[in-house]
């Protein structure tokens, strides 16, 4: 997701990964980041488990000793010259989110992520994931990159369209190793200490805690939104024992503003703070594991991983900062990629361009999937309809169905 695909209820990026299904399916999906995606569960990332040692070990007498208002500062500076953007501390009651996220369930907007489900109650009770947890550290990494204009790439329906959190390396080994070594710090100054580290890798309502412990507020996409920082960003976080004291959350900024409803291709922003990821194209073209709806297809255009439409519309976005990360730079020019090159690789060349990269995940017959899609959307050309041609005896069903719907648009 990714902070794209985690929302009102807390469920996960579609759009972006904070790195958004509503707790991580539209936190990514966009991150999302999806600000990002999901979605935690999305095929776990394994973490190795250093999750330190629980302080009560020490003896109350080192935990009395440490100045924890001066260690909550002490930490957002570090993670701040470690290059997160931002850092906040809340507490860990999500009953309220709870409510929402049942709610959510049970009206089936998860579609087939079935792991939102089966950890629904656990994403609400942090110490269930690690025990004696008392804050949660939320911290925010930048990751718009410089790349080509992402309006001029979706109007023009020749290229593909991924979404701009996914066009570097997988956010998901940068943000663990960052969390990681901020960690580190902490215990080099204060000694072992319990805590664990996650980024949309395990059932955490991760929008939820960014926004108690005031690093943004949700928008009516979802996503977790910042005045200084729109919604590019990464979220990831530390569960500690530490009962450091918690940050305010900050107010809510949309006003009337409903760019992001109406902006969405396949309506999946069903109201304000509401998303059913059955329609969204971050979940169709990344957790949907088997055929895309027909009905849906030419709504997707040429958006072949991911989708930042409801993004690039938010006003916010206009103080979004560039990154600075080499990792989330763009690789293999997949900014502005034409959709009959990409078709063109085979699961070879799939794999080696595309290893250290998010988009690895889905596989290859996924991406030829959704390319497909793609290109029946593409205006008609004896290019398009030649590369789609030679996928029409492919060994996956799922990927000649795909094609043989694209050359029926191709035809008609």
């Amino acid at each position: 997701m990714t902070q794209r695909v985690q929302q009102a209820a807390d469920q996960r990026c579609f759009a972006g990964p904070q790195a958004s299904a509503q707790e991580n399916v539209h936190s990514r999906l966009n991150p999302g980041g999806k600000n990002g995606a999901k979605a935690s569960g999305r095929g776990l990332i394994r973490q190795p488990q250093r999750v330190g040692v629980p302080a009560m070990m020490h003896g109350m007498n080192q935990s009395q000793s440490i100045d924890l208002s001066a260690l909550a500062l002490n930490i957002k500076a570090w993670g701040k010259e470690l290059g997160f953007s931002a850092l906040g501390i809340s507490n860990i009651d999500l009953s309220l989110a709870e409510v929402r996220l049942q709610e959510w369930l049970a009206k089936g907007r998860h579609g087939e992520m079935d792991y939102m489900e089966k950890h629904g109650a656990k994403r609400a009770h942090p110490e269930d994931l690690r025990p004696g947890t008392l804050r949660v550290i939320s911290a925010r990494m930048n990751y718009w990159p410089i790349a080509a204009d992402a309006h001029a790439t979706l109007a023009d329906q020749g290229k593909a369209y991924i979404s701009r959190y996914a066009l570097g390396r997988d956010y998901h080994k940068v943000m663990r190793a960052r969390l990681q070594r901020l960690a580190d710090h902490i215990a080099a100054e204060i000694g072992a200490f319990g805590y664990r580290v996650f980024t949309d890798s395990a059932p955490v309502m991760e929008v939820e805690f960014a926004r108690k412990s005031g690093l943004g507020w949700r928008g009516k996409h979802t996503l977790l939104l910042a005045r200084e920082a729109g919604s590019y960003f990464f979220i990831g976080e530390i569960f500690t024992d530490l009962a450091l004291p918690v940050d305010a959350a900050t107010a809510e900024h949309c006003g009337t503003c409903k760019r992001c409803i109406e902006i969405c291709p396949t309506q999946a922003i069903v109201a304000p703070y509401e998303l059913d990821a059955r329609r969204c194209i971050s979940y169709l073209t990344i957790e949907l594991k088997g055929s895309i709806p027909v009905a849906l297809r030419p709504l997707i255009g040429n958006r072949v991983y991911g989708c930042d439409d409801c993004q690039l519309v938010c006003p916010w976005n206009r103080f979004a900062k560039l990154s600075g990360e080499i990792d989330f730079q763009v690789r293999n020019g997949l900014d502005s990629a034409e959709l009959v090159e990409l078709f063109a690789w085979d699961e070879v060349r799939f794999r080696e361009r595309l290893a250290g990269s998010a988009i690895a995940r889905i596989g290859h017959d996924r991406w030829l999937r959704n390319l497909a899609v793609g290109l029946g959307n593409a205006p008609r050309s004896g290019e398009a309809a030649a590369a789609l041609q030679a996928r029409t005896d492919h060994p996956s069903a799922l990927v000649r169905e795909h094609v043989q719907w694209a050359l029926g648009r191709h035809a008609g």
